[in-house]
C-alpha cells in the first residue's frame, strides 16, 4: 500500500472513530509499530491530527473552524441589510461594543470604511482584525479562545469586560423564542458574556436574522424586555411582532 493511501485511510478511522490506536493500526495495515508512529508524525506535523499516548485524536479546532467559515457565507444579503440599518445609528464619539457575531463582522467592515470617530471594543478575532487595518480605535478583549465562535469567553473576558460602560451595544444571538420570551445561544460562558455586555450598555440593539425567530439555543442570556431593538433583515410575523410591541422594544 503506498504511503499516501495509508495516511488516508488513518485519517478516515480517526474521523469514523474519533480516535486510533498505533497498536491497531499496526494490526489492520500489517507493517511495525515503529512505521505507524512515523506516519502520525507526519500528519500530526502536516496539522492532520493530534498525537497523544498511544496514538492519536482528530483536532477538534480545525473541523470547529470550517463550520465557522461555512456559516460566514450563509444568508450574506440578509446580514448587509442588518449590518446597514445598524450602522446608520451609530454617532461620532460613542464607546461601542461588537460581540460574536457574523452580522457584527458585516457592521465592523462598515464602520472601518467610514469616517466616524469611535472606539470598538469586541471580543471577536474577526472584528478585531479588520478594524486593525482601519483608523478606528479597537480594544481586543481577552480571554478563552472559542475556536467554533472564533471569539473570546470566560472568565478572563467577564473580567475585562465589567470595567466597561458602553454607549451602544450590537448583540448576536443563535434563537428568540418570541412566544417564550427567551433569547438564547449555544454556551453558557458565551451567554455570560453577553448578559455582562447587556448590563454595561446605555442602549442594547438585538442583530439577527428573522429566520432566527424560529431557531432555538442552549441557553438563556436574555429576555426581550433586556434590548432597546431588533434590527433584523425584514417584517417579523405578526404575533411575532405582537411580542415585541408589547414589551416596547423596537423593530428595525
Amino acid at each position: 500500500m503506498a504511503v499516501e493511501q495509508r495516511h488516508q485511510e488513518i485519517l478516515n478511522e480517526l474521523h469514523q472513530n474519533g480516535k486510533v490506536r498505533v497498536k491497531d493500526l499496526a494490526e489492520k495495515f500489517n507493517v511495525t509499530e515503529d512505521l505507524i508512529r512515523k506516519d502520525l508524525n507526519v500528519l500530526e506535523n502536516a496539522g492532520q491530527l493530534k498525537r497523544n499516548y498511544g496514538g492519536a485524536l482528530p483536532i477538534k479546532q480545525n473541523v470547529q473552524r470550517m463550520l465557522a467559515s461555512k456559516k460566514k457565507i450563509l444568508n450574506m444579503e440578509a446580514k448587509n441589510r442588518i449590518a446597514r440599518k445598524a450602522f446608520s445609528l451609530i454617532k461620532d464619539g460613542q464607546l461601542i461594543y461588537l460581540d460574536i457575531s457574523t452580522t457584527n463582522v458585516v457592521l465592523a467592515r462598515l464602520i472601518a470604511e467610514s469616517g466616524l470617530t469611535v472606539t470598538v471594543v469586541t471580543n471577536m478575532l474577526e472584528i478585531m482584525d479588520i478594524l486593525s487595518h482601519s483608523n478606528i480605535e479597537v480594544v481586543g478583549i481577552g480571554g478563552h479562545l472559542d475556536y467554533g465562535r472564533e471569539g473570546f469567553i470566560g472568565a478572563l473576558a467577564y473580567e475585562n469586560l465589567k470595567h466597561y460602560r458602553f454607549d451602544l451595544a450590537f448583540v448576536g444571538a443563535i434563537g428568540i423564542e418570541a412566544q417564550e420570551n427567551a433569547v438564547t445561544i449555544l454556551t453558557a460562558e458565551e451567554g455570560l458574556t453577553k448578559r455582562l455586555m447587556l448590563k454595561n450598555s446605555a442602549v442594547k440593539y438585538l442583530v439577527c436574522e428573522e429566520e432566527k425567530l424560529r431557531r432555538q439555543g442552549n441557553y438563556q442570556f436574555a429576555c426581550i424586555e433586556d434590548f432597546d431593538g431588533l434590527i433584523t433583515d425584514r417584517e417579523l410575523r405578526k404575533e411575532d411582532q405582537k411580542v415585541f410591541d408589547e414589551h416596547f422594544v423596537q423593530v428595525l
